[in-house]
């Protein structure tokens, strides 16, 4: 096992950003350990929509320098983390949801679900119960479309969060709202860890479509979500291919310094 400075030293980093977590299996072992001690942390998912924003958003970048993990969302980072000589496999926040509440189950962490809306967060709860024997969730929250970090509301959430018990909190605001509140939260709800996962609880409850996994395995869930709502994700996708030249340009040297490394 390759010691913790080493590993360090091999992470994908994308624009100041490193890929820290390789697969689903460490992202979730990562996880219930960082539970289990007691830590206060943040996990986020890295896609080419994140890296956009980052350009051209101060506080999503400071949310991102205090998660303690980070995995690789987008089949694009996946593809230039492979490059530049790390096995890294696509591990999204809606892929993270059930098997982190699997192992919650098995091991008495109580877990809380804020985001989405009502209806969706009712049929979570019920099904994830079904399906994990022993999941305790203790809480939920569906705040409001227009929901800030900072605002009253942020408020009301933390609170919840805070005298629920939970160790674990799912949320589900989508980016970058998600990874600012949480980063918020590190400070003002100690003990709990913060999974940001996006519309994975849309996905579970079944009132939204996610993308056929054979989509998902060859790379291109993008395109089936774009299809399906052109007129919302086809300017984000714009923008994050209007981005991968540059990415590319940035991360050449770490390319480069790997396959110089291999041949040695």
């Amino acid at each position: 096992m390759l010691d913790s400075q080493t590993r360090q030293q091999d992470n994908l980093t994308v624009d100041g950003v490193a890929i820290n977590i390789p697969s689903m299996s460490e992202a979730v072992s990562s996880i219930l350990a960082a539970t289990q001690s007691g830590d206060s942390f943040s996990v986020y998912t890295l896609n080419l929509d994140h890296v956009a924003q980052l350009q051209n958003h101060p506080e999503f970048r400071a949310a991102y320098r205090r998660a303690r993990f980070v995995t690789a969302d987008g089949f694009p980072i996946v593809v230039l983390g492979r490059l530049a000589g790390n096995h890294i496999e696509r591990t999204t926040g809606a892929d993270l949801v059930e098997p982190v509440c699997e192992q919650a189950g098995q091991n008495g962490i109580p877990v809380f679900f804020l985001g989405s809306n009502n209806l969706t967060l009712h049929r979570t709860r019920r099904r994830l119960s079904e399906r994990f024997q022993g999941l305790e969730i203790v809480g939920s929250y569906s705040p409001r479309a227009n929901f800030d970090p900072y605002s009253d509301e942020a408020d009301r959430a933390i609170h919840e969060i805070r005298i629920s018990g939970a160790r674990l909190c799912f949320v589900a605001l989508g980016a970058p709202k998600q990874e600012i509140f949480a980063a918020r939260c590190l400070d003002e709800v100690p003990g709990v860890g913060f999974l940001c996962i996006g519309a994975a609880l849309d996905f579970i409850a079944h009132t939204q479509d996610r993308a056929p996994e054979i989509t998902q395995k060859i790379g291109l869930e993008w395109a089936w979500r774009m299809l399906h709502s052109p007129r919302r994700l086809g300017p984000r996708y714009a923008r994050c291919v209007a981005i991968v030249p540059g990415l590319v340009a940035r991360i050449l040297p770490q390319i480069v310094t790997a396959r110089i490394r291999k041949a040695a």
